[in-house]
């Protein structure tokens, strides 16, 4: 099989040498591959086929084009026209199929071939097959997941050493697990992204990654990391969605996770997936997100795929989008910060309001966690207490259920 490969990062370099040290097994050639600047890669790996010209990669005769460009230009429009000349693709560009996924899965139908993807969420973690395939007979009902490993790193390191934010993102960055510009990943977007991938193919409904809430973690402060500790928890940037009825609720934002839950023991780089299916119950899926090797691995597995003449599409991405609830509307727990608060008139608002509350706090600031039965009933009630000035500022945190 001849493939043309569009970049030559990361992603890329351990794609070439799994293909190389598995010549014995599959014959595939790399025919081309495209890059910015030829000479800043020449002293690698089949440089002999490199070149920084889209043409020269479709005047080969590809079987497979593998795009690990990233962005969503001009990687969506290669693969179009790939799609268009009949050639299978291969992407790890989660940005890109959050946005385009069901007109590029469309048009493979139409061309009669495929686009495969399963590098684009969880890395080298194999889940994107499992839930087209191996749990096909499963409604699955539920997601909870870690997606994000530099978010993931950045609150281990807040946790375990008891560094502030910024300490624990410029770690990150010297040790090349944050970007320079850190945005899509401590914001949330890129877990978001990787969500509605996943929620489209669980519930068989085309969700769109903005209609989620979307909290990122630059807010997180020691504080909320000591009152989890309190609370025995960990505080994890978690993509949830759960389908009840038709209708879907989800969400990604920094939650409280109770230190008995699996996904409260999975740190630093590493991410969690977690599905509920009706007949199978709860399984995971455990791995590491990014890197050379882990998702190079999981690009491989896409291309024997279509070596293996292993060909299909996925119909959820061509459905009618669904919307999604942002906020939690059953039974839930948080934990609320109050500062510069009006003690004793908050912390009575508070009792009316809810049934249980438990204040674990009161010094410099007031700290409380509530059992409420929606969060639109704490929302209420923090809007009420901001609204009469009874405190300078407050915050919560929700606890995953």
């Amino acid at each position: 099989m001849k493939i043309g490969i569009l970049g030559y990062g990361t992603v890329a370099s351990g794609l070439v040498d799994i293909i190389d040290n598995n010549k014995d097994k599959r014959d595939i050639s790399i025919e081309g591959i495209l890059v910015r600047d030829v000479k800043k890669h020449e002293h690698r790996k089949h440089a002999d086929v490199l070149t920084d010209n889209i043409e020269d990669i479709f005047k080969k005769d590809v079987d497979v084009i593998v795009e690990l460009l990233g962005g969503l230009h001009p990687s969506y429009e290669y693969l179009k026209r790939a799609i268009e000349n009949k050639i299978n693709v291969v992407t790890a560009n989660k940005d890109m199929l959050a946005e385009f996924g069901g007109e590029l899965v469309s048009l493979a139908k139409e061309n009669g071939v495929c686009i495969k993807f399963e590098a684009s969420v969880g890395g080298g973690i194999p889940v994107l097959k499992p839930l087209i395939e191996s749990l096909e007979g499963n409604e699955i009902d539920s997601i909870s997941a870690i997606l994000n490993g530099t978010t993931n790193f950045i609150l281990s390191k807040m946790y375990d050493e008891n560094l502030s934010y910024d300490e624990a993102l410029k770690q990150a960055q010297d040790l090349g697990f944050a970007e320079a510009n850190p945005e899509a990943d401590v914001m949330g977007y890129d877990a978001g992204r990787k969500l509605s991938i996943l929620s489209t193919l669980s519930f068989n409904k085309r969700i769109y990654w903005k209609d989620f809430y979307l909290e990122g973690i630059n807010k997180i402060e020691p504080k909320d990391i000591e009152y989890a500790k309190q609370l025995g928890c960990k505080i994890k940037l978690v993509g949830r969605s759960k389908i009840n009825n038709g209708k879907v609720n989800g969400y990604v934002r920094p939650v409280l996770v109770g230190n008995d839950d699996i996904i409260s023991k999975i740190d630093n780089e590493f991410n969690i997936i977690v599905v509920n299916g009706d007949f199978l119950g709860e399984v995971s899926f455990v791995g590491k997100g990014a890197g050379k090797d882990a998702t190079g691995s999981a690009v491989y597995a896409d291309v024997l795929d279509i070596y293996d003449n292993r060909l299909n599409n996925v119909d959820a991405f061509i459905k009618e989008k669904v919307s999604v609830d942002k906020v939690v509307s059953s039974e839930c727990k948080a934990l609320i910060r109050f500062k510069k608060p009006q003690k004793d008139k908050i912390i009575q608002i508070i009792k009316d309001k809810f049934k249980e509350a438990e204040v674990i706090a009161q010094d410099d600031e007031l700290a409380v966690v509530v059992d409420a039965p929606s969060e639109c009933a704490i929302n209420d009630s923090i809007k009420f207490i901001e609204d009469n000035n009874y405190c300078e500022d407050a915050s919560k945190i929700l606890k995953l259920s």
